[in-house]
């Protein structure tokens, strides 16, 4: 996506996060176990101001979070720390330097990139809390985030923090899980072995994947897949009545979903 689209969605979700906030506070988050809507948006506004110092600072900061942001008002919180990381995007060009967590690229756009991906979920999140129904996650955001989540969280991650994955790959067999993007779009070939998954692209329509016959495929529009990955659905103890296909293997997708679930939380 381009710079300004992800910026454009990232102002949306920050907004939305900040409007659905401020009608519950209180509220139980049920995809953040443990969390109040407090909670929740105190994190997001952590994340926006850890990333700000990042970029300042050009190294990890040594104790986090700062003592303020754990009193301050979260929404007061949530707004000063969307300023600052907007702020420092708006200095810097996309492929200017920034330390990041992903070793292959190490530029401003990974994180301009990454805070609208966190802004869309954490959204969700809150929405979930308050029961208020979803605003409707943009295509093409829904399907970058799908492929953020596939390649760098599960793909890098359990290669590059394996130790957090050996719960996930103690069975790993080879296993293959196909994503797809219904009707026509992107799909992605996720291999499980013991030493970490490997992401591909794979060629749509399905039928023409001669070479590799996927052990399991999970199907499904853009947001919805993005909200299945993420375990954001609609009711996040169940996947009943989800529009999202899954079929073959139950074992290929129990893997896939711990290796989510190792990656994501």
């Amino acid at each position: 996506m381009e710079r300004s689209r992800l910026l454009q969605c990232l102002a949306a979700d920050y907004m939305r996060l900040r409007d659905v906030a401020g009608t519950g506070l209180t509220a139980p988050v049920p995809s953040c176990p443990g969390w109040t809507v407090t909670d929740l948006v105190r994190h997001v506004g952590q994340v926006y101001l850890h990333k700000a110092t990042v970029m300042q600072t050009g190294a990890w900061p040594v104790a986090w979070p700062p003592p303020a942001t754990v009193t301050e008002d979260p929404i007061a919180l949530l707004d000063r720390a969307y300023g600052a990381v907007t702020h420092e995007f708006s200095r810097r060009g996309d492929t200017d330097p920034a330390l990041t967590w992903h070793a292959p690229d190490q530029t401003v756009k990974f994180w301009i990139r990454r805070m609208a991906q966190e802004s869309v979920i954490h959204r969700l999140d809150g929405e979930l809390a308050l029961h208020i129904d979803s605003d409707p996650i943009p295509d093409d955001l829904a399907v970058d985030g799908i492929d953020e989540v596939l390649r760098l969280f599960v793909g890098y991650g359990s290669h590059a923090w394996h130790e957090d994955f050996t719960e996930a790959l103690a069975s790993a067999k080879g296993r293959t899980v196909r994503v797809q993007v219904s009707p026509r779009g992107p799909a992605w070939l996720i291999r499980t072995d013991p030493d970490g998954a490997t992401v591909a692209s794979a060629t749509t329509p399905a039928s023409a994947d001669q070479s590799i016959t996927p052990d399991a495929s999970v199907t499904g529009d853009p947001a919805p897949l993005l909200r299945w990955l993420w375990a954001r659905e609609s009711t996040p103890t169940t996947d009943a009545h989800t529009p999202i296909q899954v079929e073959g293997d139950g074992e290929a997708i129990k893997e896939f979903r711990a290796m989510l679930v190792a990656s994501t939380q």
